[in-house]
């Protein structure tokens, strides 16, 4: 059985057991959450298509830890102008244990 959920304008296929990363939900380590904006969820008999959300679908999870990924350059150049700028982006990040995927109506 897997869904896809969205979470911070992201759409991700998760499977019971899957350790996710997913934009910071801003909640400590070992708290519950609940993804209620399931897009599918196929089980073993049925696919639920939700349109654009499956109705009564849950997706359960506990925040494993939070933290900033990898530093990503942004760098901007005009040749023969002397111009150059660097700038750095750290994006932050939830890892997120999925236990419980319930499907809808």
């Amino acid at each position: 059985m897997y869904a896809v959920i969205m979470s911070g304008g992201k759409q991700y296929r998760v499977e019971q057991g899957d350790v996710v990363r997913v934009e910071k939900l801003g909640l400590e380590s070992g708290s519950p959450v609940e993804f209620k904006d399931v897009l599918l969820v196929k089980t073993d008999e049925r696919t639920y298509i939700g349109r654009p959300l499956v109705e009564g679908a849950l997706v359960r999870g506990v925040v494993q830890e939070s933290g900033k990924g990898d530093t990503v350059l942004v760098l901007k150049y005009k040749r023969k102008k002397q111009y150059r700028r660097t700038r750095g982006h750290r994006q932050a990040y939830s890892d997120v244990i999925i236990e419980e995927i319930r499907p809808g109506a």
